[in-house]
């Protein structure tokens, strides 16, 4: 007869008609990235200040800080599944809103609803899928369902452009034909997770908030709390400094500087797709390193490199090296506290407001240095990453 400990441990076989609808989640939540296009022709739209629109995508990551420990008490509460589902409805509402209603104000409701509706699926969607899988399959698991992820962040850009370009005027709906195909979608992924069922271990308490923060206490959580606030300062830092460093080297206009960012993503998906493959079958713990590595020599090409091409190969080893390492700090996170996954997860979300803190220091840097100083800082945060690579358990 299983123990209770037993079930919360190993998990019951997974079926592909279990992780199709978790993976469309997965789709779901990079819905998220359209706030970055989609300031652009807000700002265009309604003339606002580069105060005003700098404003929206801000509220994404304060919503992370803000939600994301509440959200691990809720799991204990009501159950992952049911969590992951009220993200998804949050998401929905957010989706429809800028389909019949415009201005300012209803655009910031709509992109908090978005932020708060992601910091929550977030926070429970990685630890269902801790439910499903074994702690050996969790980090090329997760890493996957980042690729997922990557695909709805690549398509929003794509779709803006194709509104917005008047190829579908009838809708009239311009650069907007992107929230009512994301609401479509969401709708889908609604149904489909409904209808599937989940078993879920049951928490054997409900935790307040202090209890969550307190977790910050053991070191191994804080050493990954700290990580995954370097990932994403590293990962919003340049997305943000990339084109500038081309601008500054090389005197490339803003629109051709654009390439780097670019670069930058399609490394970082790829890296998803192919760590996910080798997550599955290498150490964690060799594979971060190398990963840790290639960042190491980005960093580098950006400090020293005397041409374009050797800028954007750095750039494309940071996208590369960047792309696994929050799956696998989550990863470990988690199967270092298995009787505690929810508030755990709440905690590794809460550090996703690093992608507010790097970017500041990496401004104010560079208003003294240049983009060497911002590039310095994200340096920093690199080298945390390789302290962080010889605390990982060679056995996860």
């Amino acid at each position: 007869m299983p123990t209770k400990q037993n079930i919360a441990e190993t998990p019951a076989k997974t079926t592909m008609a279990q992780m199709v609808p978790v993976m469309l989640c997965f789709f779901t939540m990079g819905f998220v990235d359209l706030v970055g296009s989609a300031t652009n022709f807000v700002k265009e739209d309604l003339n606002l200040s580069s105060a005003e629109a700098g404003f929206i995508p801000s509220l994404v990551f304060f919503w992370f800080l803000i939600f994301a420990v509440p959200t691990g008490i809720l799991m204990n509460k009501i159950g992952r599944k049911k969590t992951v589902m009220l993200s998804q409805l949050l998401t929905l509402v957010s989706l429809i809103i800028p389909i019949f209603f415009e201005g300012y104000y209803t655009m910031l409701i709509a992109f908090s609803l978005l932020g708060i509706g992601n910091a929550v699926m977030q926070t429970s969607l990685n630890p269902l899928v801790s439910g499903l899988i074994s702690p050996a399959r969790l980090a090329s698991t997760l890493t996957f369902g980042q690729f997922v992820k990557a695909l709805a962040s690549l398509l929003a850009p794509y779709l803006m452009a194709w509104g917005a370009a008047q190829l579908i005027p009838t809708f009239g709906l311009d650069w907007r034909i992107v929230f009512p195909v994301f609401a479509i979608v969401n709708v889908f992924s609604i149904a489909m997770l409904s209808a599937t069922p989940i078993r879920e271990e049951k928490a054997d308490r409900v935790t307040g908030f202090m209890e969550c923060v307190k977790l910050l206490s053991i070191p191994f959580v804080s050493l990954c709390f700290v990580g995954i606030m370097c990932h994403v300062g590293i990962d919003v830092g340049t997305n943000t400094f990339a084109p500038q460093i081309l601008i500054e080297k090389f005197g490339l206009s803003t629109a051709d500087a654009v390439i780097g960012t670019q670069i930058y993503f399609y490394f970082r998906t790829g890296g998803c797709l192919l760590g996910s493959y080798i997550l599955a079958r290498m150490s964690a713990r060799s594979f971060f390193g190398f990963s840790v590595v290639c960042m190491i020599l980005g960093i580098a090409a950006l400090f020293i490199a005397s041409s374009q091409f050797i800028v954007l190969a750095g750039i494309a080893l940071i996208g590369f090296g960047n792309s696994n390492i929050f799956s696998v700090v989550f990863a470990q996170a988690l199967n270092r506290q298995p009787k505690e996954k929810n508030e755990v997860s709440g905690l590794m979300i809460m550090g996703l407001f690093g992608g507010t803190i790097f970017p500041l220091c990496m401004g104010y840097a560079q208003g003294g240095m240049g983009v060497a100083g911002a590039v310095g800082v994200m340096a920093i945060g690199v080298l945390y990453l390789l302290y962080y690579t010889f605390q990982i358990k060679k056995t996860v």
